[in-house]
This record gives structure tokens, sequence and C-alpha cells, in this order.
């Protein structure tokens, strides 16, 4: 399974709304996300923005998303940011959520 399909797997059995918002773009040959993340979830609660990666790459991604000009105005709009790393532990799959919001 990918890192998406965990998250969305996890997310979904939390009771969160999912969709995934990265798709490939063909013209320009890479993968594009919305403000830097992969998938969007929606609860009552409101919204959680989540990147997502392998476990080894978390502080990539966190700093990846704290260079974009978009953290800024989502943190004053109060949307939580998660980044969700993946590892395989046996034959298990956890997760290490960091909070970025």
């Amino acid at each position: 399974m990918t890192p998406t399909q965990l998250s969305l797997r996890k997310l979904r059995a939390d009771g969160y709304l999912c969709v995934v918002v990265e798709h490939w773009n063909a013209f320009a040959r890479k993968r594009q996300d919305l403000f830097g993340f992969d998938i969007i979830a929606v609860t009552d609660d409101g919204v959680l923005l989540v990147q997502t990666t392998s476990a080894a790459n978390v502080s990539a991604r966190i700093h990846k998303i704290e260079d974009l000009p978009s953290t800024a105005r989502l943190r004053k709009a109060g949307a939580r940011m998660v980044v969700h790393g993946w590892r395989k532990v046996g034959n298990r799959w956890q997760v290490r959520e960091v909070d970025i919001s």
C-alpha cells in the first residue's frame, strides 16, 4: 500500500470524509498537490490537511510545507495541518503524525 492509501484508510476509520488532492501533471511531468498537501479530510470539528510520506521523509515534508507561502494563511484560517510518516514494523504499518498547524 502507498502512504496515501494508508492515510486514507486511517482517516476514514477515524470518521473523516476524505479526498485526495494530489495529481500527476503530465505537462509539467511532476506531482502537484493542493497547498502542499495530499489529502483533505473533513469532520464536524473542521478541516484537516494531510501530507503523507514514508517515515524517513517526514522532516523533509515539514520543511517543504513551512517554506510555502500558503502555510501562513492556512494557519491564520485555522486549518489543522499534519504530516503522516508511515513505516512497516514487522507485518504492521505504523504512522507517526506530526501536527504542524
